[in-house]
């Protein structure tokens, strides 16, 4: 299980300066630790999805032009 890489002190002290109570800020920040972030995206991840979709964009407007075009041949 990869956790989530964050300064658990920290983020306590900044949910406190924001009103949070001592139990409140544990309780979120307890949480937080308990995330399991081994499926979260990568940049990687986003960068071949978005070429996925890109191709796949691609592809409807090519099959689209296709079918316009051969929509014209058959009523002129």
């Amino acid at each position: 299980m990869t956790a989530l890489n964050i300064d658990t002190l920290k983020f306590a002290r900044r949910l406190k300066e924001a009103g949070f109570d001592d139990k409140q800020a544990e309780a979120l920040v307890e949480g937080l630790g308990e995330i399991d972030a081994t499926n979260l995206a990568t940049k990687s991840d986003l960068k071949d999805l978005e070429l996925r979709l890109m191709k796949l964009h691609i592809a409807s407007v090519g099959a689209t032009v296709a079918l316009v075009v051969g929509l014209l041949k058959l009523f002129p």
